[in-house]
């Protein structure tokens, strides 16, 4: 992605959101075949967060944002746009983007949602990055959130072990200085992979019937192994295609901040890099999937405990349904 503005959109301050509530793999032996090890050595997930029931997307992320605004020193009205990526929406409309606007009173912003799985938040990013590098915004958020256990059915083994609820969110502004910020990115998708994770419940082709909920079709379903396979491959070679571009050596690149699909899946991704996992920023562990959140969460905890500094290269990876995929790389700027 070639830079024709008068900008680069550089991340100033970032923010995020972790329900208090944990699920850890010991809830899941009461009623499943499964075991702690198990999921541990296959997922890399030791436990997961899970948000009221009563508590919508917009909860999660309106509280990763208050985050954000504190840390930048600056008032809400400062914002001109808000971006949010999750697909889990509190409702099919208005968007998020308005419930988001309304709660934290961003009486100058307009916003709108972006779904794109797994790869929401790089997705959301790099659009917002385009108001930045014209010079038409000067403060744009990107929030990924996801409240995954309002779409997994706690029944089926296949996902219901792997996710978890969480929110993220960054604050971009514009810098003159074209070394700093967002340098490149890449974003990618093939249709094909669609038969393989999906939600087919609630959309025009399928409407909430009593059909509908009584085959489970609301939930997430996803053919692990397959999936499996193609994020290996995707979100490895996009992470290298990226570093490769900018004649970016293993030793330059500070951090990889990965999707958080996969504990394997993020080896993979290092080891294709030639990056030892001290450069790779990981919350599974913790948080499970949390789909939009993973990235920004992973971004916001690392330097709420100081490990990222200005001059810093990252890169941001990911890949989720549709097949979607994609990687963006950052000088940090402050």
């Amino acid at each position: 992605m070639q830079n024709k503005g008068p900008y680069n959109a550089m991340i100033t301050s970032v923010g995020h959101y972790i329900p208090e509530r944990v699920i850890d793999n010991k809830f899941f032996e009461e009623y499943l075949d499964t075991n702690d090890e198990w999921i541990r050595t296959r997922t890399g997930i030791q436990e997961r967060r899970r948000l009221d029931k009563d508590k919508p997307t917009s909860y999660m992320a309106v509280r990763a944002i208050d985050m954000l605004l504190k840390n930048r020193g600056i008032g809400v009205e400062e914002i001109d746009l808000i971006i949010v990526a999750t697909v889990t929406p509190d409702m099919m409309y208005p968007s998020t983007a308005c419930v988001i606007q309304k709660d934290i009173g961003a009486v100058n912003a307009w916003g709108f949602d972006i779904l794109a799985a797994c790869s929401g938040f790089i997705f959301s990013m790099t659009t917002a990055i385009q108001f930045i590098q014209s010079g038409s915004h000067k403060k744009v958020i990107v929030v990924g959130a996801d409240k995954m256990s309002s779409i997994t059915n706690m029944e089926d083994r296949n996902t219901c072990l792997l996710f978890g609820d969480a929110a993220g969110a960054i604050l971009l502004e514009p810098t003159e200085d074209k070394n700093f910020g967002v340098i490149d990115a890449i974003m990618k998708i093939d249709g094909e992979g669609g038969k393989y994770l999906y939600q087919l419940g609630g959309g025009s082709l399928n409407p909430a019937t009593h059909d509908t909920v009584d085959k489970k079709m609301h939930y997430v379903y996803q053919d692990g192994k397959t999936v499996f396979k193609e994020a290996v491959k995707g979100m490895a070679d996009i992470s290298f295609e990226i570093m490769e571009k900018n004649n970016l050596k293993p030793e330059q690149v500070s951090y990889l901040i990965p999707h958080q699909a996969n504990l394997r899946i993020i080896t993979a991704c290092a080891e294709r890099m030639g990056l030892s996992m001290d450069k790779v920023m990981v919350n599974i562990h913790k948080y499970g999937n949390t789909t939009s959140a993973t990235i920004p969460t992973c971004l916001s905890e690392y330097w709420h405990d100081g490990k990222v500094k200005k001059g810093d290269y990252l890169i941001m990876s990911s890949f989720g349904a549709g097949y979607t995929w994609g990687s963006i790389l950052v000088k940090w700027a402050y």
